[in-house]
């Protein structure tokens, strides 16, 4: 027997379509109709009729779309698939380091089977675990996956459900976990179905359609999203979710939807055994998110600490446009704040948004560890006008300066597909809709947004529909092995290796970090125990005094010299060291 079931309230008849048989559902309790069909199990293709309506409609809640978002669904049985991770136990996210990926782009191919060959890479890195951008199937044969309209289904761009589980498979064998990034504050606009069936919407916010999580009927929508989630990290095996712009979640509940899931998901984790995370990424330096539940918060494991990559890109490349604009002006200095407090903002104005934002982190109370921090992601890469990396901006020194301060950090630190090497590909917005209007209508759509954000040129950005357009993002692989990019590679090995094996390097308390700036020479020294990260980001060599005795050069990335307590760092170099007690 396959039970058929969908939650389609106010409907007068509801049917399965199966080949050219319509089958009745009956009506359940709380808007629900259900079948239990003998003979039509996994590999079934079936579509949802309702009430008069001609058109067959997808699954609401379907785990197969392999002919597309608007085609049938089809019936996919979780225990088809022979897992052989038994032994793993899991990987927490404090201690850990982060590669955020795009399937599509990490690998020429742009499949899971394809990234699996590169995951021995990601060991011999260092890193903890892989963050996968979203795999939600969406209309269209490249996406960053931002637009997907069938939350539980994986999309068959990149190799469907049993290649996202052979891939999952394939990274706990090799010691490293997988964190999804899932899309619950819009759908895409090609292929959203959800509002023929019940009130799913409720307006909407930039990116599209938004979810009615707190209006009349919302009980059954917030259970789509919670259901998705722990689908993910049961079925799937996934150890940790990544929640895009949770600030866009409408929710005025006496629980947020966030907390309600944390709730679920901790008890999840109680009956896998092993520890799962959820990630927050939000624009409103909330403490809230990653305060505990006991001290009044959501009790989420983490939030993405924009501030942070703010402060460093303006330090590192002199930028300060935009909303980079309150970080330039808060040079060296709001680099030593962020590094201490992780937050710039802490209920103080911002320029860019024209109002006072934010509130402050207790120090004492949150650890780091709750802040991931990065020198790159996909949004600050591919939401420029033309995809530049960081690489096209600075020298590959300064790189390794803004490396070594991310690492030697009391943060969880995250990094870019290619970072490692200093990528030089850059990193576009796509999307391929079979629409020639709707691409029409992102193409115009990008294009003037770069036009209203003062881009010089706005006909320089890229044709997001074009093939070009992912030819150009996807990772060159040989780049890793040539000048200067494999030295790069190599101290972003040496600086993961030495903070995984130096606990002053992970503690993850902020208010035992001290930072000392010298603005003019363009120094920083960041104290970690008896550890001192000295970073000179000037044209010119530095002699510094650190206090005590210099016992041990652990790391640098220029010949360095040390006399007593004198250390001398050339230009666009760090070292880091190990003081007399």
């Amino acid at each position: 027997m396959t039970e058929f079931s969908v939650w389609a309230p106010g409907k007068n008849r509801v049917s399965v379509l199966i080949g050219d048989q319509r089958l009745p559902l009956q009506p359940a309790p709380g808007g629900w109709w259900r079948a239990d069909l003998p003979d039509h199990g996994h590999g079934t293709d079936y579509a949802f009729l309702l009430d008069d309506d001609p058109r067959p409609l997808p699954d609401p809640r379907s785990t197969w779309q392999p002919k597309g978002v608007h085609e049938r669904s089809r019936v996919y049985d979780q225990d088809t698939f022979w897992w052989t991770d038994d032994g793993w136990t899991g990987r927490a996210l404090a201690g850990s380091v982060l590669y955020e990926c795009h399937i599509g782009t990490f690998t020429e191919k742009g499949t899971f089977d394809a990234a699996i060959a590169k995951l021995d890479h990601l060991a011999s890195l260092g890193v903890g675990l892989v963050e996968v951008l979203p795999v939600n199937a969406v209309d269209g044969p490249v996406n960053w996956g931002y637009d997907g309209v069938g939350w539980y289904a994986v999309t068959e761009n990149y190799g469907g459900p049993d290649a996202f589980k052979r891939f999952v498979d394939a990274c706990h064998a090799r010691g490293l976990g997988v964190v999804l990034d899932v899309v619950y504050n819009h759908l895409g606009p090609s292929g959203a179905y959800l509002d023929r069936f019940a009130p799913y919407f409720a307006g909407s916010n930039i990116w599209g359609p938004s979810l009615n999580l707190d209006g009349p009927e919302s009980d059954e929508v917030r259970r789509y999203v919670i259901d998705n989630a722990l689908m993910w990290l049961r079925d799937f095996h996934v150890d940790g979710l990544r929640i895009d712009a949770v600030h866009a979640l409408r929710d005025t509940r006496a629980q947020h939807v966030l907390e309600q899931l944390a709730v679920e998901v901790t008890a999840l984790e109680c009956h896998v055994g092993r520890p799962l995370s959820l990630i927050a990424e939000s624009d409103l330096n909330d403490p809230r998110l990653i305060t505990s539940r006991e001290g009044g918060g959501y009790g989420l494991d983490a939030q993405w600490a924009d501030d942070v990559h703010h402060c460093l890109h303006a330090v590192l490349t002199g930028e300060s446009q935009g909303y980079y604009g309150d970080f330039a002006d808060a040079g060296l200095n709001g680099l030593a704040h962020v590094l201490t407090r992780g937050f710039l903002h802490e209920g103080t104005w911002s320029s860019f948004r024209r109002r006072s934002h934010g509130a402050a982190i207790d120090t004492g109370k949150i650890p780091g560890s709750r802040l991931v921090t990065y020198l790159q992601n996909h949004d600050q890469v591919g939401n420029r006008a033309t995809g530049d990396r960081i690489t096209h901006s600075v020298s590959p020194g300064i790189l390794a300066c803004g490396a070594a301060l991310l690492f030697t950090s009391a943060f969880t630190p995250m990094l870019f597909m290619g970072e490692e090497w200093g990528a030089r590909t850059p990193w576009q917005f796509f999307s391929r809709f079979p629409d020639p209007g709707l691409r029409q209508a992102v193409r115009d759509g990008r294009r003037q947004e770069f036009a209203d954000h003062g881009w010089s040129d706005a006909a320089e950005v890229p044709d997001p529909g074009a093939e070009s357009t992912v030819i150009d993002s996807t990772l060159d692989w040989d780049e890793a092995e040539v000048e200067p990019h494999a030295t790069l590679l190599r101290m972003y090995r040496e600086l993961i290796a030495l903070r995984r094996s130096c606990p002053e390097l992970s503690d993850p308390w902020l208010d035992s970090v001290g930072v000392d700036v010298h603005e003019a020479a363009r120094t920083l020294v960041v104290a970690r125990g008896a550890m001192r990260i000295v970073v000179n980001l000037g044209p010119e060599p530095v002699t510094l005094s650190l206090g005590a005795t210099i016992t041990q050069i652990l790391l640098a990335s220029e010949p360095t010299q040390s006399e007593d307590d004198s250390f001398t760092v050339p230009a666009e170099a760090f070292a880091i060291c190990r003081l007399a007690s």
